[in-house]
């Protein structure tokens, strides 16, 4: 056997989740892509199913189970926090503002990394803290790509409209000025995995004073650049 990893039952393990990669197999499929006997491809396939990683479609077929999706996405979460740390430090040194990554986790949006100036008056998002989804440039991008129905559920009572996000999804990133607390502004833009759905926002943030009422002029291309440097990292990981 090729690529062999002198753990016999592994390799037959990998060979079965290799031959499901191109496609739903019968049993008769699996024995002929892997060179299984059967009894062994049938064993395998069934223990694999206990542990999730092999799932049956409708015509009672092996497919590759949900749980190495979870997998995958969690590889993706970890690299995209691995990466985030460097980018968002030169984001920062490079805007002289805060910058912040964060995640919808449901009604909600985590503060996931986050590089804060380091001296005057800055607007400070410690790590693990939980925002509106109502308010705020990085809540624009969480929620402009969303499909119709959760963006029309998410826009009841939020301080931006299905406009704003329209023009959000056109620009490819969004701004908000004194909307989720008086006196900050902020410029966001979209961090995307490799099914290119939008997973994460990258946010810099700071007094209007500074970033004045119109901070996606000043901000807005240094955002980008860094949520793309994020995204080319995840589809990598990908």
């Amino acid at each position: 056997m090729d690529n062999s990893s002198g753990v016999g039952v592994l390799d037959k393990a990998a060979l079965v989740l290799s031959a499901l990669e191109s496609g739903p197999a019968t049993l008769a499929g699996l024995v002929a892509a892997t060179g299984l006997a059967r009894p062994t491809a049938h064993r395998l396939a069934v223990a694999l199913e206990h542990h999730r990683m092999v799932a049956r479609d409708m015509q009672g077929r092996f497919i590759l189970g949900p749980r190495l999706a979870e997998l995958a996405a969690a590889a993706g979460e970890d690299r995209l926090l691995a990466t985030a740390g460097p980018v968002l430090t030169h984001l920062r040194d490079l805007t002289g503002e805060s910058a912040q990554l964060y995640r919808r986790q449901g009604d909600m949006r985590i503060c996931v990394a986050a590089a804060e100036r380091l001296s005057g008056l800055r607007d400070t998002v410690p790590v693990g803290s939980t925002l509106t989804m109502k308010a705020g440039s990085s809540a624009q991008i969480l929620m402009a790509w969303e499909e119709p129905e959760r963006l029309h559920r998410g826009l009841q009572g939020a301080r931006f409209t299905a406009t704003a996000l329209s023009g959000v999804r056109r620009r490819g990133w969004a701004q908000s000025i004194g909307e989720r607390e008086p006196g900050v502004a902020s410029v966001s833009a979209p961090v995307r995995g490799p099914s290119n759905r939008v997973v994460a926002a990258v946010s810099v943030s700071g007094p209007i004073e500074r970033l004045t009422r119109h901070p996606g002029r000043m901000h807005a291309q240094a955002v980008i650049d860094a949520a793309g440097r994020l995204s080319e990292a995840l589809r990598r990981a990908g």
